[in-house]
């Protein structure tokens, strides 16, 4: 019952205690908000200064005048804290302290006026300066920790309450007396003071105050949430392509199985040669090292052309391209694999691999699959196995890379390509045109990303290729 209550005023709070990462992340957040609060509090204190240095003087000109000292101290205090914040995050202490003595300061100045005016006591409870009050309390908003705030409520609370007292005792005066009425059109035209009047005050800075202090704690545990689910957005994100990521954000409704799309698309199917042989000649933790080298350097070359990884199988990888140009970029992603074959580096003692790849386009299904708690985006049909399948023969024709009629139609380029025949893949009943795309036919072109540049069928810039008995440099 008192974990539903809790929920109710307060919101759903995270499931889980937060990890430090997001511990972190929110104190940075609080120091930056804490120097925002000093700014803003600065910024208060120069209108204060510019707005008494303007107005009229109508005190007596030998009254002692409380205004420009307390306004000066404030200031001294504010900037000691400026300078504090921007070096580092202020201990609780401090900020307790800021936040009293910002309430002592502000009553402290509203008790001056019945001196520097030469008026009894109770002349300053009716000053508008408590208004101020209600600004000292919000700006303690900016930070998202309610302690402060409800300190900054209680703190103004008790100086008005003293204020009081001090108003009802000053001369000897007692609760009855003559400077106590009940007349409200008394109260307004003398220095009399009219308790209940002064009873609503304390209330309505309390009332504020609590209410702020839900707002705060909600907002709180809201912003928790929000950075918790941010941080694991972001480690999810590495899981995940960018492509599908972006679905997922801006995306209206929720992700469901079987939501799928039936489009013409190209697949990119990848592995590495001789992987069996490299991985009984290494140890695991050097292959894992291999591996992640590998990844690393395919994702970037993937991304930089549009292409979604949709998922790693061991050492392979199926990649989608979908949208304009999608045979040509996936083409252009081939290339640049190949173009790393037995010359980038992969881990510190500079092993390199040699890929094959099988690019495949036309009609297929785009979408996700599994359960309700556990989905995935890929692509089926009988287009994505024969990517898989010419990826597989390039080991029978000595290539690496193959492609299909259709590929290299969509893509512009079937006069640049060598034909390799017929071949009837393993589950499929007719044959397959499937060709190559030889690197002496590439021209070599500095520009790199098939969206930037122009071939002039299709408008595809491909990377620089390897040339036999020539080192290729590749881009970092």
């Amino acid at each position: 019952m008192v974990r539903r209550c809790v929920t109710f005023l307060l919101g759903p709070g995270t499931e889980d205690r937060l990890p430090e990462r997001v511990r972190t992340s929110i104190m940075a957040q609080q120091w930056q908000s804490e120097g925002l609060i000093a700014w803003v509090q600065l910024a208060i204190l120069t209108f204060f200064a510019l707005f008494y240095a303007i107005s009229p003087k109508t005190a007596p000109e030998d009254s002692v005048a409380l205004v420009p000292i307390v306004l000066s101290l404030h200031a001294l205090f504010s900037l000691l804290r400026l300078v504090w914040v921007r070096r580092s995050m202020p201990p609780a202490w401090f900020v307790f302290l800021s936040v009293a003595a910002d309430m002592a300061l502000l009553m402290g100045l509203i008790w001056s006026f019945h001196i520097q005016y030469g008026q009894s006591a109770p002349f300053y409870l009716k000053a508008p300066t408590l208004l101020y009050v209600f600004i000292f309390i919000a700006l303690r908003t900016l930070r998202f920790q309610p302690i402060y705030v409800a300190v900054a409520g209680l703190t103004a609370a008790a100086g008005w309450g003293g204020l009081l007292v001090y108003a009802l005792g000053y001369g000897n005066m007692a609760i009855g007396g003559d400077r106590v009425t009940h007349d409200y059109i008394h109260y307004m035209t003398s220095n009399t003071i009219l308790i209940g009047a002064e009873v609503d005050k304390i209330v309505s800075i309390l009332v504020v105050t609590a209410l702020l202090v839900l707002a705060q704690a909600r907002s709180r545990r809201a912003m928790e949430r929000a950075v918790a689910e941010g941080a694991a957005v972001r480690e999810l994100s590495r899981f995940v392509s960018a492509d599908i990521l972006h679905r997922v954000r801006s995306s209206e409704a929720t992700f469901r199985p079987g939501d799928a799309v039936e489009r013409v698309a190209s697949i990119l199917f990848t592995d590495i040669e001789g992987y069996s042989t490299l991985s009984e000649r290494v140890t695991p933790t050097h292959l894992l090292e291999i591996l992640n080298g590998y990844f690393a350097v395919m994702g970037e070359i993937c991304d930089r052309h549009g292409g979604s990884i949709a998922m790693f199988v061991g050492d392979a990888m199926m990649v989608i391209f979908d949208g304009p140009d999608h045979a040509a970029r996936a083409l252009a992603t081939a290339v640049e694999i190949r173009a790393t074959n037995g010359v980038r580096p992969l881990c510190r003692d500079g092993t390199t691999v040699m890929t094959r790849c099988g690019v495949n386009t036309g009609s297929m299904t785009l979408g996700t699959v599994g359960s309700k708690d556990r989905l995935i985006q890929t692509a089926h049909g009988d287009e994505v196995n024969v990517a898989a399948r010419l990826e597989a023969l390039n080991k029978d024709l000595d290539t690496y890379l193959l492609l299909t009629r259709a590929t290299a139609e969509a893509a512009g380029l079937l006069s640049l390509c060598d034909p390799m025949g017929e071949v009837t893949v393993r589950g499929r009943a007719k044959s397959t045109a499937i060709f190559t795309l030889p690197e002496r036919e590439i021209p070599v072109d500095p520009g790199l990303g098939a969206r930037e540049g122009s071939d002039p069928a299709k408008g595809v810039r491909f990377p620089p290729m390897a040339v036999p008995g020539q080192r290729h440099e590749n881009r970092p």
